[in-house]
């Protein structure tokens, strides 16, 4: 098959949605398909280039005269590499796709439903959904269910990393709570900061790490500034491999708002780590439906407080935790989420 995967940008700054491109089209044209991937470039062509995915530099970026240079621009790409699926990871790529489909099928994932314009994804012939709740709200805002499909997120062996046991462990002063974000309202970090400081004077000895970059940032470091153990909370930025940070922490929290299927549960499963996240979304898909970390509210700092204090105090509970999130790896993998896409391409092309 003759792939071409169209997103915003193919950048090294821990965004799921490039990610799982990336995953993709590297696997797919390592299984003896022609693949190309349209962007605005980033630190991954090399790695694509190294698969031999062809890389179309394109600014999707939305203003007037751009949009109307990347219609030109895509229609040239698609009408010189006459592919027979076009994969769109975001709203862009999807309306442009559409906008020139011709003898191709087009097929788009939805990541964030919650953002209004995801309803634009159903313009796709098919549409994935990265979990079964991301499907379900997809269904109910409209878009048929004949057109839905469901490929939950998986990274374990993922060509954009290695293997568990070759990243080394940091340092961390323990016992370590840490969280790999976004930093976003929407991730929770402001009840995580705020859980943290109802445990902190009963557990002297525990710090917190926030390891991601974003937007509200300075709002977290304030709050955390604010709060009398601001010394034992550490905000570390975007790390390339967070992998170090979820081998040696004692506890990984999730404490997102809305989180449709987020793939850093799969690697703080595959590092073993105690984990706990919020009832939301397809967080507790990504857990086994609780069987492989602990489920608390969303927005519910007291409640997230409460299953770290167990956590901490029982050391055979956090050992327990630690051994169940390392079970049931084998549906994690991006084997898996390369065969499950391939086959809704099958479905649109045989």
């Amino acid at each position: 098959m003759r792939i071409i995967h169209i997103l915003n940008h193919v950048q090294e700054i821990g965004n799921g949605i490039v990610n799982v491109a990336v995953d993709l089209a590297c696997l797919q044209a390592k299984s003896g398909h022609e693949v190309a991937v349209i962007s605005g470039g980033g630190e991954y062509e090399i790695l694509l280039k190294k698969f031999g995915v062809k890389h179309y530099e394109l600014d999707q970026t939305r203003k007037p005269i751009n949009t109307i240079k990347a219609a030109i621009g895509y229609r040239a790409i698609a009408a010189a590499f006459q592919p027979d699926i076009v994969h769109a990871h975001m709203m862009t790529g999807v309306l442009l796709a559409r906008i020139f489909q011709n003898r191709y099928a087009l097929v788009s994932t939805v990541h964030n439903e919650f953002q209004r314009a995801s309803l634009l994804m159903g313009l796709a012939d098919r549409v994935i959904a990265v979990s079964q709740a991301v499907k379900d709200s997809m269904a109910r805002r409209g878009i048929p269910e004949n057109k839905l499909r469901v490929v939950c997120n998986g990274t374990l062996g993922s060509p954009r990393t290695r293997q568990i046991q070759d990243y080394q462990t940091l340092p961390l002063q323990r016992p370590a709570i840490a969280t790999v974000a976004g930093m976003y309202q929407r991730k929770g970090i402001a009840e995580l900061i705020a859980g943290f400081e109802h445990i902190a004077s009963d557990f002297p000895q525990v710090h917190l790490y926030l390891v991601g970059n974003g937007p509200d940032k300075q709002l977290f470091e304030a709050q955390a500034q604010a709060t009398s153990v601001s010394e034992r909370i550490h905000f570390e930025g975007f790390q390339p491999e967070p992998q170090r940070y979820l081998k040696s922490c004692d506890i990984f929290v999730l404490a997102s708002h809305r989180d449709p299927c987020p793939l850093v549960l799969s690697e703080a499963r595959e590092a073993g780590t105690a984990i706990v996240g919020t009832q939301v979304d397809g967080i507790p898909e990504a857990l086994d439906n609780g069987q492989a970390g602990l489920l608390v509210p969303a927005k519910d700092s007291h409640a997230l407080a409460g299953v770290l204090a167990e956590l901490l105090s029982n050391t055979e509970m956090l050992q327990e935790w630690k051994n169940r999130a390392n079970q049931n790896l084998e549906r994690l993998s991006v084997a898996r989420v390369h065969q499950e896409t391939l086959a809704v391409y099958r479905e649109l092309k045989h």
